[in-house]
């Protein structure tokens, strides 16, 4: 008799080209239960970032996820919601609550700063450079360094934790990504792009065990509405 685990989370899914476990002959469907207890993310920043995805996700073999009654095992402060006038107010407001973090005692490597697409980098390396921390821009090997904040795009966010984390340029047309709307097809697609581009925000947002910052230029990213279900937007 063979055995076999598998341990995933659909939420995370943020590549367009689905993964296709019966492909390769694993089929799990109706043999695979979902973890409802999260011992990594505060239930203050989960329950927005949860918000994110529909109450249901499946995946390309048809499996379906429930997102509801997961609970996180502590608590922890809301998340900070923030809309600006101009990339330079953001990338101030974002240098102060870094600097904030800073003075209650967390280092720089326990800090995450992500954008959608590296046209954004610069606005996190202002940030981090105004806050005077040092940091590292992060490439394919997504390795972190001691004494170091991490810089990088969302897609080399998945997998990595953070007591503290600021997603920026979360404008309108950054996510979801203008150029990928402008490639779909067909209906289907663009299902497809705003359902991949939304797990992007998911996954970079629960990178966050204590803290969490997100920001935007106005006009902000329509995905921000559904965080600010949960909590009021700050300005």
């Amino acid at each position: 008799m063979s055995w076999y685990r598998d341990a995933g989370d659909l939420g995370q899914r943020i590549f367009q080209q689905p993964f296709s476990w019966k492909a390769l002959g694993v089929d799990v469907r109706g043999r695979s239960s979902t973890l409802r207890i999260n011992y990594r993310t505060s239930h203050q920043i989960r329950t927005p970032a949860d918000r994110l995805l529909g109450p249901e996700v499946s995946d390309v073999d048809g499996n379906k996820e429930q997102r509801r009654g997961t609970i996180s095992t502590f608590n922890g402060p809301p998340p900070d919601i923030m809309v600006l006038d101009t990339r330079e107010l953001e990338i101030e407001a974002v240098s102060r609550w870094l600097a904030e973090r800073a003075k209650e005692g967390i280092v720089p490597h326990e800090i995450g700063v992500f954008v959608r697409s590296p046209a954004e980098l610069d606005r996190a390396r202002a940030a981090v450079e105004h806050a005077e921390l040092s940091y590292k821009v992060l490439d394919e090997k997504v390795e972190t360094t001691t004494g170091r904040a991490s810089i990088s795009t969302t897609h080399l966010a998945k997998g990595l934790e953070f007591r503290s984390v600021v997603v920026m340029a979360c404008d309108d047309e950054v996510i979801p990504l203008q150029e990928r709307i402008e490639t779909v097809a067909d209906d289907a697609d663009l299902e497809e792009v705003y359902n991949t581009e939304r797990h992007l925000l998911y996954v970079a947002c629960i990178r966050a065990r204590d803290h969490l910052l997100v920001t935007s230029v106005e006009p902000a990213s329509e995905f921000l509405d559904d965080m600010r279900k949960s909590y009021g937007e700050k300005r």
